[in-house]
């Protein structure tokens, strides 16, 4: 069912951009469970190299970089807009996708500004979409468990639609295997349709499998991440629930490797994501999947699958139609 309301969305068309992860902090002041990333060597990259990265990006193809860090305890809104800018002045054509909702509220509270403030700053110095992370699962009694810190539901849910209101297009994201089960599953899924059909401000929806072995909710309470069958589930579930709102489903083959990630295309998925150039979050946490795949390899990947590769930019438009080189 879910692979017949995929085609209905989307057709036959497996998509794909080419993009470069930065990763400016892994400095944080969250305690989050589920994470082997934080305070791991403690740096802090300058916003000059942050920009120069990004220039490294364009250079190499990339359309988008997707920038993202720890809650560093010295950092105000100044510096997350230096970074746009300079971004923006390195490469003035990449597509700057940047700062989670979380980020967002750890500007606001370091700086005190509102969240709306801080949105309209980012916006004005070049921020084109943002990443809907920080979401986990969308239950607080699940996040109380997993990332007491982190910001409560409904003020994930608060950012999010305050960005769609000034024009910040967003992902939207699930970290699934944390100890929930699937009707807190459902409940987050109903609240990103529900947040969809009143801002139309999602471009995709990201079910990101739990990698366990190097995190503390492993080693403290034994939880291992979901499986192959729990992946394409949730892929599934995540096309009934969100069609036609929000049409395209992620695959991350960085998490689920490269044949599961081929096989949840027959699962509802129509999406294999970014090819990263770098991937630190999974990586330290255990993943095994690598931190880059080349446009070639996704494409070929895709074509396995019995899909049409086309390269997309963040927002989900067509570049072109990338074509077997044998």
């Amino acid at each position: 069912m879910a692979d017949a309301l995929r085609a209905e969305a989307v057709g036959d068309d497996v998509t794909f951009v080419v993009n470069r992860n930065i990763n400016f902090t892994d400095v944080c002041i969250n305690t989050c469970l589920f994470c082997a990333f934080a305070n791991r060597e403690g740096y802090l990259s300058s916003v000059e190299d942050v920009a120069e990265e990004a220039r490294c990006a364009a250079r190499d193809g990339a359309t988008e970089v997707c920038i993202q860090g720890g809650l560093h305890p010295d950092l105000f809104l100044e510096y997350y807009v230096a970074i746009v800018r300079a971004v923006r002045k390195a490469a003035p054509n990449i597509h700057i996708h940047a700062f989670s909702p979380q980020e967002v509220v750890h500007a606001a509270r370091q700086t005190g500004e509102d969240v709306e403030a801080v949105l309209k700053e980012l916006q004005r110095a070049g921020l084109g979409s943002m990443p809907g992370t920080a979401a986990e699962v969308l239950v607080d009694y699940v996040r109380k468990e997993v990332c007491p810190e982190k910001l409560g539901t409904a003020e994930w849910l608060n950012v999010v639609r305050s960005a769609h209101e000034q024009g910040i297009p967003t992902t939207c994201t699930m970290l699934y295997g944390i100890g929930e089960g699937w009707d807190e599953r459902l409940e987050h899924l109903y609240l990103l349709r529900d947040l969809q059909e009143e801002t139309g401000g999602f471009t995709e929806f990201v079910p990101l499998s739990f990698i366990s072995p190097n995190t503390p909710l492993f080693r403290e309470r034994g939880i291992k991440s979901p499986g192959t069958a729990a992946d394409l589930l949730m892929v599934a579930a995540a096309r009934l629930v969100l069609h036609p709102l929000i049409p395209n489903i992620q695959v991350s083959w960085v998490k689920l490797g490269r044949g599961t990630a081929a096989k949840a295309l027959d699962w509802g998925g129509n999406d294999l994501g970014g090819t990263l150039g770098a991937e630190n979050i999974t990586r330290l946490a255990g993943g095994r999947n690598g931190q880059a795949m080349s446009a070639e390899s996704l494409a070929a990947l895709a074509r396995e699958a019995g899909r049409r590769p086309i390269r997309r930019d963040t927002l989900y438009r067509h570049l072109s139609v990338v074509e077997s080189s044998s």
